[in-house]
């Protein structure tokens, strides 16, 4: 059996849970979210819990076990408590602001770079004097979460040389040694 998808998912206080013609819907303090379940895969509410069972022991029935469960957990987890990324800009003059979900980011090109992000998303950005510019993220949805941090990671990766670049802050850039000039 699979070890993820036989794992039982505990319902938290405050949070209410459907499954209807294939579909599971999830609600709670942080917003609603649904998911399409295949129709190999049965689900079960029950006692403040949901389990997965699946048809027969296939291996692409293996892996939608453990699939569906994995992600009606994170949006189970995602409408109660949230999730939270934090990126940090590492080099001289970057910058970030954000104002109605745009997110300006000033990374040492010829121009700026504005990025409308989905109402799903809270974003806030601080820049102090002693530190570099901190971006932080924070949604119910885990997969459109990680899509936005890594579109904006993609606008300046971090570089192995000096480490600069946008990062996660837990994060570590290993770095390389430069060239030896002799």
């Amino acid at each position: 059996m699979s070890r993820i998808g036989k794992l039982p998912i505990a319902i938290p206080a405050g949070v209410k849970v459907d499954y209807k013609d294939g579909v599971v819907t999830v609600k709670g303090p942080k917003g609603e979210m649904s998911q399409k379940v295949a129709e190999s895969i049965a689900v079960k509410i029950e006692d403040n819990q949901i389990v997965f069972e699946r048809a027969n022991d296939e291996k692409e029935q293996r892996s939608l076990h453990g699939l569906y469960r994995a992600l009606v957990n994170n949006m189970v987890h995602g409408v109660s408590v949230g999730y939270k990324q934090q990126l940090e800009l590492v080099g001289v003059g970057y910058r970030a602001t954000a104002q109605n979900n745009i997110l300006e980011l000033s990374l040492g090109y010829s121009h700026a770079i504005f990025i409308q992000l989905p109402p799903e998303i809270k974003v806030e950005a601080v820049m102090d004097r002693k530190s570099n510019p901190m971006i932080t993220l924070e949604s119910a949805d885990k997969q459109l979460l990680g899509q936005v941090c890594a579109k904006i990671r993609s606008y300046r990766m971090p570089e192995p040389y000096k480490g600069k670049g946008i990062k996660f802050v837990v994060e570590q850039i290993p770095l390389q040694i430069g060239r030896a000039h002799v």
